[in-house]
């Protein structure tokens, strides 16, 4: 596989999420460098999270492993066990299937720029253990549901 011109691959701004749960990842971008390589078995995305934003709602996934590796900057993460700083060098990773709700904000005064790394699963749900959302993926079906199991709708 040739080199990835980094460059060149595009950002995406802001989450999936159903409208009112987007404020926390509002302001993100994410770039895709395993789609860029061609990746299909595990995810990797470089994330640059500015001041004040955050990667995701607290969540935890059932059926995917999780790793996140900071390359600049100094985010918090946010987990079950309360509030750890990470900074350049510094690691943190969720085993599928280990119900610790987690996320990274920024509260420092300059962007955070990480790697995220994944599985991909073809069937998972995501659980989100401070807001009433779930998410159902099936396949290339991905649906966010409330608690209850009644899909949003935007």
């Amino acid at each position: 596989m040739p080199k990835i011109d980094i460059a060149k691959v595009p950002g995406i701004t802001g989450s999936g999420y159903p409208a009112q749960f987007r404020y926390v990842a509002g302001n993100r971008v994410r770039q895709a460098l395993g789609d860029a390589a061609g990746l299909t078995q595990f995810g990797v995305r470089l994330t640059r999270l500015p001041k004040g934003a955050g990667t995701s709602q607290r969540h935890w996934h059932v059926s995917e492993d999780e790793f996140v590796y900071v390359l600049e900057g100094q985010v918090t993460l946010i987990s079950d066990a309360g509030e750890e700083i990470l900074g350049p060098g510094e690691a943190a990773g969720f085993p599928a299937g280990v119900a610790n709700g987690h996320c990274l904000v920024n509260k420092s005064e300059a962007d955070a720029v990480f790697l995220e790394i994944g599985t991909r699963a073809p069937h998972d749900i995501c659980e989100y253990p401070e807001t009433d959302l779930r998410l159902v993926r099936m396949g290339k079906t991905t649906v966010f549901t409330n608690k209850a199991g009644i899909p949003y709708k935007d």
